[in-house]
């Protein structure tokens, strides 16, 4: 079907959010098309000031419209525990298990040189200087199970232990749930590695 510019041209700009394919785009612009022009003006206003008004904290790279997020901001959180992880949005899942009460590190990605992104484009050094002269007795690395995730972890650690702070990586492995049998070599050895006595 060919469809007015107006309405292509918002199918085409949806299908820049992530997991949004060309049918999923055009099932939802043609939903917004039914909205009330209220009701569109005010997702459209939520994403701009969504876009305008949040920026990194200050302390630890979350996603924050203050100058510290939530959780830095939070006195009752234990100071003696960062967790270390690669996005902003990596710091939104740990929190929806609800079991971590410490404080984050966001580094803002991971080493990849293929991609160009050393050391000195991540936020190690601002690590580095939250470390110094604070209580943190432990660091854990929680950056993603990748080449590029693990590389990051290593850099870290090797860097951190001189300081004499206890550095642990989070475990990884099998998914509750999930069967052996489609499991990859890699997940299978983490797994294996990161047994426990019961």
């Amino acid at each position: 079907m060919v469809y007015p510019e107006s309405i292509a041209d918002l199918i085409t700009a949806l299908q820049k959010l992530p997991g949004i394919g060309p049918k999923t785009a055009q099932r939802l612009a043609l939903f917004i098309l039914t909205l009330p022009r209220e009701e569109v003006i005010k997702i459209a206003r939520a994403m701009v000031d969504a876009k305008e008004k949040t920026h990194y904290c200050c302390v630890c790279g979350n996603y924050t419209d203050g100058e510290k997020c939530s959780v830095c901001a939070d006195h009752r959180r234990d100071a003696s525990l960062i967790c270390v992880v690669q996005e902003a949005r990596d710091v939104l899942a740990m929190e929806r298990m609800r079991e971590y009460k410490g404080l984050y590190h966001v580094l803002g990605g991971a080493i990849s040189p293929i991609d160009g992104i050393g050391p000195e484009q991540l936020r190690i050094r601002e690590l580095l200087e939250r470390l110094q002269n604070s209580k943190v007795q432990e660091v854990i690395l929680a950056t993603n199970p990748t080449v590029e995730g693990e590389a990051t972890a290593l850099y870290v650690a090797r860097l951190i232990k001189p300081l004499g702070i206890t550095v642990t990586r989070i475990a990884h492995g099998l998914p509750v749930g999930g069967d052996l049998e489609y499991a990859d070599e890699v997940t299978l050895a983490r797994a294996l590695e990161g047994r426990r006595q019961l």
